[in-house]
């Protein structure tokens, strides 16, 4: 365990300069629709309190998806792209408190990472809190980007006001347990405040030990102030439903520790390639 808490030269992922066959045609598809910039973006659906529904799907079914989406849809644009890579860093005590909390689906549970926007060079600390009816809240601030693997007494600090009269902060120091890396676009429909987010080259895990998103899906973010949005509808009737499925926790699932992981064996087996993928019995 202790071996996977110490930053290692080979902890980041991977570049994210390639490109796989289902980035560049996520990429294409989310051309087709009109662009938004940044700003408009976080002024009109930033959503930092939302409700999220998972999905992995084909990218079949996300172009079925395009195909029913209303006009008002828009696509993230940044200098004419519209595929951004993340790197993000997860932090949890030496005997993996938030896991554990996200394990047994605790009403009260929260997560902290660091996430790098490596197009842009932004690094924010981000605490996610799970609060009632499944509400996500999602409180941020600005970190350094060569402190990626380490939250410092600022970070612990910031931690531990957004969690105060939420959860207890951990009496041991967060540490870094799990990096990820995926490449995103994101789609809005700022009239009702909808996203989605779509992500491709999904990697979670450390070093050499991840669970690789398979060619050819995409995981799939529908982020809704209140109740489903046109998303939900649509590929509800596309036959998909919401799956329980979290980065962080495949991270740790592929790690191959002797913790449970029995909510994500099915997700790791059906959609990733994994390290581990042998020792996960069939359910």
């Amino acid at each position: 365990m202790s071996a996977a808490l110490e930053p290692e030269a080979d902890a980041l992922p991977e570049s994210l300069a390639g490109s796989s066959v289902t980035a560049a045609r996520v990429e294409a598809l989310a051309h087709l629709l009109p662009s938004v910039d940044l700003r408009t973006l976080d002024a009109g659906a930033a959503l930092l309190t939302r409700i999220d529904r998972k999905y992995v799907v084909p990218i079949a079914t996300f172009e079925q998806l395009l195909d029913g989406l209303d006009g008002q849809w828009r696509a993230l644009d940044i200098d004419g792209r519209r595929l951004f890579g993340y790197t993000s860093t997860y932090f949890d005590t030496l005997d993996l408190a938030t896991y554990r909390a996200h394990l047994q689906g605790r009403r009260r549970r929260f997560k902290v990472r660091v996430r790098h926007y490596v197009d842009s060079g932004e690094c924010l600390l981000e605490v996610k809190r799970k609060g009632l009816r499944g509400v996500t809240v999602k409180e941020r601030t600005a970190h350094q980007a060569w402190r990626q693997f380490e939250l410092g007494p600022d970070g612990h600090a910031f931690v531990a006001d957004v969690l105060r009269g939420h959860a207890t902060f951990p009496d041991t120091e967060l540490a870094p347990v799990v990096t990820t890396s995926n490449r995103r676009a994101t789609l809005a429909h700022l009239g009702s405040r909808s996203r989605l987010t779509v992500d491709v080259d999904l990697r979670c895990g450390w070093g050499g030990r991840a669970a690789l998103l398979r060619d050819g899906f995409v995981v799939l973010e529908s982020k809704v102030g209140g109740h489903a949005s046109e998303v939900d509808r649509l590929l509800r009737g596309l036959g998909e439903r919401p799956v329980t499925i979290s980065k962080y926790c495949l991270g740790v699932a592929s790690l191959g520790l002797d913790v449970p992981h029995n909510p994500w064996r099915r997700s790791l087996r059906r959609y990733f390639e994994s390290p581990t993928s042998e020792e996960i019995p069939c359910p």
